[in-house]
Order: structure tokens, then sequence, then C-alpha cells
């Protein structure tokens, strides 16, 4: 499987010596700490916002503004085709993927998240085989080798403890892998304007998911942290994030684009253990070091592999 096929937004250009090193380089830094620091931010935010509420505010705030502000710089509006595909895109991405977690995290820790969503390249991999872009040999020992991790996160007492945490933690990263190889073949608008399309449909039907189940705004104004955690989320975690994502990925080779994917575990259970006092046990450390060993095989070419386009 090409690499290229796990990321949200799709790439348009080769990498190329043009490329700016130092934008390069801030922008692999803002998906390793940002993304990686999400985990626990949407932890905080947990703390005075429901789940699908919390999670739907989040990118209604970011979705709206980013929608706004490219119209006004002359983007045009998407189709009613392509809203149809950021529809789609945005339910599996941002409800089944990011939902997902947003509910799990109810009860397990921010770190633990981030180690089972690390297993979304992994099913990325699968998901192309019905393209038919079938894991090689190495890729299929990736595969394996990560299902080995994910079993020993469920050993662990957070996921043995709560059992619709562990259905939704793992469903997770299978509606993300899916939607972002899905979303390379639907109609979606060019640029910016799909992050957007997908933020804001995505977003509107994660507010209505609350509705139904009976969310509400909270009667009194939440704390600092939790405001100050949803404004994160808004902010750096969807729009810079996704906006330095889809720059990687106009610059660089997709394998570094997305090796966030494995980078963003050790930073969210290090901010786990800092600021939230989330313990770090044997387990975990050792169901990190065979999923990221797994990620890696999956997503990385060996040095004499042609790039990827």
């Amino acid at each position: 499987m090409k690499a290229e096929a796990v990321g949200a937004i799709p790439a348009t250009a080769e990498a190329g010596p043009r490329s700016n090193t130092l934008a390069v380089v801030g922008s692999l830094l803002a998906l390793y700490l940002i993304w990686g620091s999400t985990y626990l931010a949407i932890r905080f935010a947990l703390a005075g916002f429901s789940p699908f509420l919390m999670a739907g505010l989040r990118f209604v705030l970011a979705g709206v503004p980013m929608y706004a502000f490219l119209r006004l710089r002359g983007a045009p509006n998407p189709t009613r085709t392509q809203w149809g595909g950021a529809a789609l895109a945005g339910s599996l991405l941002l409800v089944g993927g990011n939902g997902g977690v947003v509910f799990a995290e109810q009860w397990v820790a921010s770190g633990l998240a981030a180690l089972g969503v690390a297993t979304m390249p992994l099913w990325a991999a699968l998901f192309a085989g019905l393209w038919g872009q079938w894991p090689s040999r190495r890729e299929w020992i990736g595969i394996g080798l990560g299902l080995v991790g994910v079993a020993l996160l469920n050993l662990n007492s957070d996921l043995r403890g709560n059992s619709w945490g562990a259905i939704f933690l793992l469903g997770a990263p299978i509606c993300w892998a899916l939607g972002s190889v899905w979303s390379r073949r639907l109609p979606l608008p060019p640029g910016a304007m799909s992050s957007a399309a997908e933020m804001v449909v995505g977003g509107v039907v994660l507010l209505g998911i609350a509705a139904l189940t009976g969310e509400r705004l909270p009667a009194t104004l939440p704390g600092i942290r939790p405001l100050g955690a949803l404004i994160y989320l808004a902010v750096f975690g969807s729009i810079i994030a996704f906006s330095a994502y889809g720059y990687l990925l106009r610059h660089v080779r997709p394998t570094v684009a997305t090796s966030y994917a494995y980078a963003n575990p050790v930073v969210a259970v290090a901010l786990g253990a800092a600021l939230a006092g989330e313990p770090i046990t044997p387990l975990t450390l050792a169901a990190m070091a065979v999923i990221l060993a797994a990620v890696a095989l999956v997503t990385l070419k060996p040095a004499d592999a042609k790039t990827a386009a």
C-alpha cells in the first residue's frame, strides 16, 4: 500500500528540492506536538462538556470560519456532489474516527487512546486492498504485529474496565482508516476547502448525535480549562494542524507527512503522565513498542525502495 492512502488530504505535488526546510520542520513539529497533545486536550474538555457535543462544537468552530475565510479568498463553493463526498468522508473521519476517540476517553487514559489510534495505518493497509492495493509481505507482518499490540492494549485495566470504551477505541481508527482511503476516490472540493467542508458537515452530524442522545450545553459556564481545551482543539488541533498536514503532503514524501501516526502516542503518553498523572504501566509500554514497530513496518519503505509519488 502506498503510504499516501492514509492521509485525509490528497497529495497534490511531489516532493521537490525547492521545499522550504524550515517550513517542513515546523509543520512536522506542529503535527507531532499538536496532534499528540489533542488527546490530553480532549480529556480536559470532557470535564466541562459531554463527548459528542464537545466534538461537534470543535469542528463547527473550526470549519465554519475556515470555510468563510476560503470563500472570501475566492475559493469556489463546493458543488452538491462535492458536499456529498465531504459528508461521507467527514462522517467517517470526524464522527466515527474522532467522535469515537472522544467517547472512549470518558473512561480511557489519553495516552492509551493515542496508542489505540496508532493502529490506523494498519487498517488503512487492509482497506487499500479493497481497491486492489493489497499489502505486501512486509506490510502483512506489520498488520499481524499491530494486532498483537491491540491485544496487549485490551489486557490493560482501562480497557477491561469498560467494554464501551474498548469498542469505541478500537472502532475509531477503523473508521478513520476507511475514511482516509476512501476520501482519495470521493468527489471532494479542491485544496483546503475539502478539510473545511468535512469539518462543517462532521461537526453538524456530531451536534445532531449530541441532540439525539440528550446531550445539552452545561447549565453553568465550564471552567477555564475545559473552555481553553475546546478552543485549543478547534484552532490548533483542527485549523492549524490540518493546514500543516496539507503543506507536508504537497512538499515532502507522504511517508514523512503521515509519520504523525507513530509519533503522537509518545507525545500523548508523556503529556498524560506529566500533566494529568496518568500511569504508565509496563503493559502500556509493551503495547506502545509493538504498535509503533508495526506501524513503522507498514508506513516506512526500505531504504532502496523508490519514493512514493
